[in-house]
């Protein structure tokens, strides 16, 4: 799908008549951020480069900024949380953490007008979205992965996480949408400059995502309703498109489900999903 011009509906889920419009505006160890919207309601998943950056990347899709309802932060390190405070001040956004991310963040957000916390494990709405945040294994406070359902369509986001459990795999099954981590191909990690102890760090169960384990986590959940598939969070040393991409392709039917793959200094393109 070619960018979309500047001049499109401010409602594009309901134009389209989608039920789901998400856009990965960035993603990597340097910032993430990604959009998710049904039409009536808009939020942004993390928001991890500066504000001006997303600002930047909403007008390259024809989105605005303005009409966001809501900030919801998966946990609290750098490349998650950046643009966070401005952004909420400057439109003013609620910003939705649960309890330990929302401390362990609290030096890097600055003010926040409306600060509304969560739970892992307890649904909560924004207007129409109901979301859904479920515990992951990662070398954060507390941090959460999210389902997000609108209208019987269903979108999951598993990032920065060191293994799967059976619990992820249960909120990541029955989903018409997968964000899912792809960090590293383990013999590039081994092979690669980056000092012993930090290569240990990225390949344990607090760390990141293999290929190879996004591959065995697709196999597990994927069935019928699937529709796209965002491989995510690779690492621009360790990784490569192809290699994330040839991978995940052994585990998925491309004739059926689009697959994706998110990148770090590149927005994406509008994902709608039925």
């Amino acid at each position: 799908m070619r960018p979309m011009a500047l001049s499109l509906p401010q409602n594009p889920a309901l134009e389209a008549g989608y039920n789901l419009v998400v856009c990965i505006l960035a993603s990597g160890s340097k910032g993430n951020a990604i959009y998710v919207s049904d039409s009536r309601t808009s939020i942004l998943v993390d928001a991890g480069l500066s504000g001006v950056a997303i600002e930047r990347r909403f007008r390259q899709r024809g989105l605005r900024p303005e009409n966001l309802d809501a900030i919801i932060v998966s946990h609290e390190h750098a490349d998650h949380i950046q643009g966070v405070g401005v952004l909420s001040r400057r439109y003013n956004l609620p910003v939705y953490m649960n309890p330990k991310t929302t401390c362990a963040a609290e030096s890097g957000l600055g003010d926040i007008k409306e600060l509304v916390n969560f739970e892992c494990g307890a649904t909560f709405h924004i207007n129409t979205l109901s979301i859904h945040p479920f515990s992951i294994s990662h070398d954060a406070t507390d941090p959460a992965g999210f389902t997000i359902s609108q209208n019987g369509s269903k979108m999951a986001i598993a990032t920065d996480l060191g293994i799967v459990t059976s619990m992820v795999k249960s909120h990541l099954k029955e989903c018409h949408l997968l964000i899912v981590e792809a960090n590293h191909d383990p013999q590039m990690l081994f092979d690669g400059p980056y000092p012993w102890p930090t290569k240990q760090r990225i390949s344990s169960r607090v760390g990141h995502l293999s290929n190879e384990d996004s591959c065995h986590l697709l196999r597990e959940v994927q069935h019928d309703k699937l529709q796209h598939v965002v491989l995510a969070h690779l690492s621009e040393t360790n990784n490569t498109p192809q290699k994330a991409f040839a991978q995940a392709c052994k585990a998925i039917n491309v004739n059926h489900v689009q697959l994706h793959v998110a990148r770090q200094n590149e927005c994406g393109d509008l994902i709608y999903v039925r």
